[in-house]
Parts: C-alpha cells; structure tokens; sequence
C-alpha cells in the first residue's frame, strides 16, 4: 500500500492566506504603476469609500473607479 503524505491544516489555512496576501500585494502593485501614489491607499475599498465625486475630470474619474474595482475583483476571484 502507498503511504498518504498529510499536512496539518493549520499550514493549509496558512498557505492559502499567504497565497491571498501575495496575490492582494501584486494586483495592488499592478495599480500603483498605473496610478498616482495621492490616488492609492493599501486598502482598496477604501480608495472608493473616500472617494470623493466629481474631485477629477469626468473621463479620469471612471476610469479610476473602473480600474479600482477591477482590482477589488480580481482579488476576490483569485486572479
């Protein structure tokens, strides 16, 4: 018979939050090149919550909430 190799959950648990943590930490990284450091907070729901409307030109203001939220998006999804 062929031995099972068991990992402890805890270091599942572990990994999967570090995996999460990696990916939040590039998505954001990713946004930071395309935006202004005044426009970014670490937290991303945050950037929206505080965001005031009409603070941009119309064109600049979708496309900065577009993109904020793309990233809020991939996070979750785990791309």
């Amino acid at each position: 018979m062929f031995a099972l190799r068991t990992t402890p959950r805890g270091f599942r648990r572990k990994s999967a939050e570090a995996d999460r943590e990696a990916l939040a930490a590039r998505v954001c990284a990713e946004l930071a090149d395309d935006l202004p450091d005044e426009d970014l907070t670490q937290d991303l729901d945050d950037c929206l919550d505080r965001y005031e409307l009409g603070s941009k030109p119309r064109c600049e203001e979708v496309e900065y909430l577009e993109m904020v939220q793309d990233a809020i998006d991939r996070i979750e999804r785990g791309c």
